[in-house]
């Protein structure tokens, strides 16, 4: 049995349809799932890049695309009222829900997940619908506990020194596959496809020389 992690920040669309879409996906392969909260932002800030929300006209065409894919895939989708917002509260939670050093389960990443992208539209960091949330998850401990934010920060640490540079990231047998599209590449990986055994993975991605503009 193959184990993933699934490296994901809750205000991340795409990270919301691959969590849904990841069981059908994935049908007839033999898995379990880590799910692993990390901080988008701090990835974005790693790289020197802006979050597709943060450009406009990238941002109008991400949320179109994302409007089709979640139609394509039969789920709902609704927008938070802001956007991109401020994930810290919601990250920390899921792994307040675990014990030091655990990680959040299904169940968790789940509740959050849909308070972000189920929620009708609503602010997601409402300090009502934040306080609802937390009840209703009942966490382990403090989400503003010093131990869960370092836990976060080194999280997100260790995904950035592993190279990863967007949400959702996939890891397995030490493999990163990134995004929604990257769901058919997972399980052709965990149904033995032969692609992955010849040259064609290191080649695709070595090394090219190109012009590097100044930013």
């Amino acid at each position: 049995m193959k184990r993933l992690a699934f490296h994901f920040d809750p205000v991340s669309p795409y990270a919301y349809l691959a969590f849904e879409a990841l069981p059908q996906a994935l049908e007839g392969c033999s898995y379990v799932v880590e799910y692993r909260p990390v901080l988008f932002a701090g990835l974005l800030r790693h790289h020197g890049q802006k979050g597709p929300a943060e450009i406009e006209p990238k941002r109008a065409w991400t949320f179109r695309q994302v409007a089709w894919r979640a139609h394509e895939l039969g789920l709902p989708l609704q927008t938070p009222a802001q956007h991109p917002f401020n994930p810290l509260a919601l990250l920390r939670l899921m792994l307040a829900c675990a014990p030091a050093g655990g990680l959040p389960n299904r169940r968790v990443a789940e509740a959050v997940l849909h308070h972000v992208w189920r929620g009708g539209g609503a602010d997601a960091n409402d300090p009502a619908r934040l306080a609802e949330l937390t009840a209703a998850l009942a966490p382990q401990r403090d989400p503003a506990g010093d131990d869960v934010k370092a836990e976060l920060r080194a999280a997100t640490e260790a995904a950035v020194a592993a190279g990863f540079f967007g949400v959702p990231t996939i890891e397995v047998d030490g493999r990163h596959f990134w995004g929604l599209d990257s769901l058919p590449m997972v399980a052709a990986w965990l149904k033995g496809d032969p692609w992955f055994d010849g040259p064609e993975w290191a080649e695709a991605g070595a090394p090219r020389a190109g012009v590097m503009r100044a930013v």
